[in-house]
């Protein structure tokens, strides 16, 4: 049976019209699903990878051994300097007063040696015409001698104050290149204050930190291999015996460290500081890092996450931690590990302007 409903000024209409108008008008069209994948883990390579830093074998904080103001800059951040070569120079006023003073003081005791040598000469030719006792000569040769030990006391005081002179001028220990000056023109030096830093730029090496159990499970005999991404270089092969491995254990994070030198190859483009990787074998598969496209990264001031479907399919946004930039796939779309807050087997939303939408 029809009904039918009536509005004012208007005519009548069906029940099942006005059915129809208002399933149109309420139900609306269904949204389509989100672009989605699923994370995985990379199939093992049978390597791992331990972060490291490029070192220098001799790093020298140079410091000068006695106080004073800085008065003279020879050299500044980057310069190579030869061993020996004049670094800095400190007021050395006092000092060189020190040593004159010294000096003079040499020159007086001498006058009275001299003396005193002639006066036991005449002493000796008076002994033997027995004209003076021999207890009168023996107080001339006491004399003579104590006037002679003397000079040799002064003479050492001056040599020490010639020294300390010395030490106002700070001097190269090696040929290297100077990385670090703190101080400027007017500074205090005292003795122990680093006033530059130096390295040897020919002899570097790498040292990695690495778990323990990984460490004590290299085998004797085998190959690792060094990277240093910030040179673009591939790996380079090194042998296992190269590799130096330390005996302490970090009592917290239960890692040990592990050192290798620079090849050859390496040693003209490192500098200290530089971030390498140390590759061992041995990878485990589950610790491999997932990865994800980076259009699918949701970054937002200082934020910076990824919208991981639940098991209803809607997007849950959850902060991550991003590792390297991995290069770009067959199909044009460029890819970063992701260090935490994601696991293998989870599905993630492509597309995160839409899934931001999605209430």
């Amino acid at each position: 049976m029809l009904h039918t409903l009536s509005f004012p000024h208007s005519p009548a209409l069906p029940a099942w019209a006005l059915a129809a108008c208002l399933a149109t008008a309420v139900v609306p069209a269904l949204a389509a699903p989100l672009a989605s994948e699923v994370v995985s883990a990379p199939a093992a390579t049978g390597w791992s990878s331990a972060d490291a830093v490029v070192e220098a074998v001799r790093d020298t904080a140079v410091a000068a051994q006695v106080a004073g103001a800085v008065v003279q800059l020879r050299v500044q951040v980057g310069d190579k300097v030869q061993a020996g070569q004049e670094l800095l120079r400190l007021d050395a006023q006092a000092a060189q007063q020190t040593a004159a003073a010294s000096s003079a003081q040499v020159q007086a005791a001498r006058s009275q040696a001299q003396l005193a040598v002639q006066e036991l000469a005449r002493q000796r030719q008076l002994l033997a015409k027995n004209y003076i006792s021999q207890a009168a000569f023996d107080r001339a040769q006491a004399q003579h001698d104590a006037a002679q030990a003397e000079v040799r006391a002064l003479q050492a005081q001056a040599g020490a104050a010639s020294a300390q002179t010395q030490f106002y001028v700070v001097r190269a220990p090696y040929a290297g290149v100077v990385s670090e000056v703190p101080v400027a023109l007017g500074d205090m030096a005292t003795p122990g204050r680093t006033l530059l830093r130096l390295y040897d730029p020919r002899a570097l090496r790498i040292t990695a930190t690495a778990a323990q159990s990984q460490v004590l499970a290299l085998p004797a005999q085998g190959s690792v291999a060094l990277e240093i991404p910030g040179l673009g270089s591939t790996r380079v092969p090194l042998d296992m015996a190269q590799l130096e491995r330390l005996p302490t254990v970090d009592a917290r994070s239960h890692t040990m460290q592990l050192r290798a030198n620079l090849p050859a190859a390496l040693q003209a483009q490192a500098r200290p500081g530089m971030f390498a990787r140390l590759w061992l074998p041995g990878a485990d598969k589950a610790q491999a890092p997932v990865s994800v496209p980076q259009s699918a990264v949701w970054r937002r001031a200082e934020m910076t996450g990824l919208f991981v479907l639940d098991a209803q399919g809607q997007p849950r946004l959850r902060q991550v931690r991003l590792g390297r930039a991995l290069p770009a796939a067959a199909d044009g779309d460029a890819r970063v590990e992701v260090l935490s807050g994601l696991r293998s087997g989870e599905r993630i939303a492509t597309d995160p302007q839409a899934a931001a939408q999605v209430q």
